[in-house]
């Protein structure tokens, strides 16, 4: 008797119209574009790019099938693959064998002990910025939690003092956003990359910056020539099947990566966080009636975690809203059938969290600011990957568990002292590159806490910036 097997329906998959491809050639809304045509075709649609094709997906079960399932049948996309230029071939941009070898050796420094000895560092810092924070200062948040966030990754992953050299890593951020921006993020990517552009002078000059500040920290490490019981004390002392250890490039493309990837996410999610806080004065008080009640005037420590339970709440609800990887795209390396989809070989495959996250099936109201949605019972009404703000499957960020640990204590420690209310006039708007970031920064006036302020004056909180359509409820 023949076998029957049972095979996945083929799907038909929407092509958008001239006008609709125009406007993803243009790129000039990355964010909404993605998000009114799923809206208009839904779970899947594509358009062609020369002689390929760009398909969206935007389940989570079509997401998990070719993130977790059938990873093997892809490789990072372009839209990731230009910052090789400024990385390297670390973590974020390799491939293949290659980055699973990189991946074993990186893997202990994020082990759960580890991240324990690191909770220390990441609240001293944190208190450190709260004691030079100013009474009715106003400040540029992104900007002091892209510096805090710096601080922290130098000291817990190599063991150094970067905070003099945080403006020269800060601009070249800026100058790898801007290659982005113009490089990755369109479907042509790959041929503007080819032109002379000026953007490819000054990522050049920024790379090089930034390598005087990485071979600084690998020379003074190998200058001690012990154990500091870091990161790279770890690559240093590393040897692959042949006892061979890591050359100076390689050590360089793994210090780059994770020390730019490492700050550049947590800062630009808590700084999102301090603006939805901001905001919705209700969900401040709440927050900081945890921390009050969980801390009791004392310095945080990691065993506090799981009591910070609205805490981390207010933070995935930011992280839906304001993903600060807001899409991911992989291209197609052998013709593939993803659950009854047919993908051509080398052809291109973008999903975004920005757009599943808003997603009304899985959240009702999607932009409200709701950190109720995050209750236990809450999610387990949702599919998995109808939230993935750090990737999945063999790709997962290896640094999440570090970057939802130092988010909490940051955030926990700098509400017990503070609270940041919006100036008067701040222009905020998404820009979204690499990952997403406000393109004005976000101008945000301090307040220290006490007891004499009460809870009328709290009350009278201006919320005057000029949100440009970013939140709408």
């Amino acid at each position: 008797m023949a076998q029957h097997v049972q095979t996945t329906p083929s799907r038909a998959v929407p092509c958008l119209t001239r006008s609709e491809a125009f406007s993803f050639l243009l790129f000039h809304d990355p964010l909404n574009t993605p998000l009114r045509l799923a809206r208009k075709y839904g779970d899947v649609f594509y358009f062609q790019a020369g002689r390929n094709k760009v398909f969206f997906l935007n389940h989570p079960d079509d997401i998990r099938e070719l993130l977790v399932v059938q990873h093997e049948n892809f490789r990072k996309g372009e839209g990731v693959m230009i910052l090789e230029r400024m990385l390297g071939k670390g973590l974020i941009t390799n491939d293949g064998a290659a980055h699973k070898q990189q991946r074993r050796l990186v893997q202990p420094a994020f082990h759960r002990r580890r991240i324990a000895s690191y909770a220390q560092a990441m609240v001293e810092a944190a208190q450190q910025q709260a004691h030079a924070w100013q009474d009715g200062a106003t400040v540029d948040m992104s900007q002091e939690m892209m510096q805090l966030t710096l601080v922290i990754v130098g000291k817990t992953l190599f063991n150094t003092d970067v905070g003099e050299e945080a403006n020269t890593v800060q601009a070249a951020l800026v100058t790898a956003m801007e290659a982005f921006r113009k490089l990755g993020l369109s479907p042509v990517g790959e041929l503007v990359e080819r032109l002379p552009l000026p953007i490819h002078a000054r990522l050049r000059r920024a790379r090089e910056r930034l390598d005087k500040v990485v071979y600084r920290i690998i020379d003074e490490h190998r200058q001690q020539g012990i154990d500091q019981g870091d990161l790279l004390s770890m690559l240093l002392m590393a040897r692959d099947e042949e006892g061979n250890v890591m050359n100076d490039q390689q050590l360089r493309d793994e210090v780059m990566t994770l020390f730019l990837a490492g700050h550049e996410t947590t800062s630009n999610a808590l700084t999102w966080t301090w603006y939805l806080l901001a905001q919705h004065p209700e969900v401040r008080e709440k927050v900081q009636q945890e921390v009050d009640t969980v801390l009791a005037g004392r310095t945080a420590t990691i065993e506090d975690l799981p009591r910070l339970t609205y805490t981390e709440q207010v933070l995935m609800e930011s992280m839906r809203l304001c993903p600060p990887v807001w899409a991911i795209d992989r291209r197609v390396t052998r013709d593939t059938t993803l659950r009854g989809i047919s993908l051509p070989k080398w052809s291109r495959v973008v999903m975004s969290q920005y757009v599943v996250h808003h997603d009304p099936r899985f959240y009702p109201e999607p932009e409200k600011f709701d950190p109720e949605r995050w209750t236990p019972e809450a999610q387990a009404t949702r599919p998995k990957f109808a939230y993935f703000p750090f990737g999945g499957g063999p790709r997962l960020c290896i640094g999440e568990a570090f970057a939802w640990t130092e988010s909490i204590l940051l955030l926990a420690t700098l509400s017990q002292h503070w609270e940041a209310r919006l100036a008067p006039g701040a222009r905020v708007k998404f820009q979204p590159a690499v990952t997403l970031r406000p393109q004005y920064g976000i101008k945000m006036t301090l307040h220290k806490r006490c007891s004499s302020v009460s809870q009328a004056e709290k009350a009278q909180v201006p919320t005057t910036a000029q949100s440009e359509g970013l939140l709408r409820e």
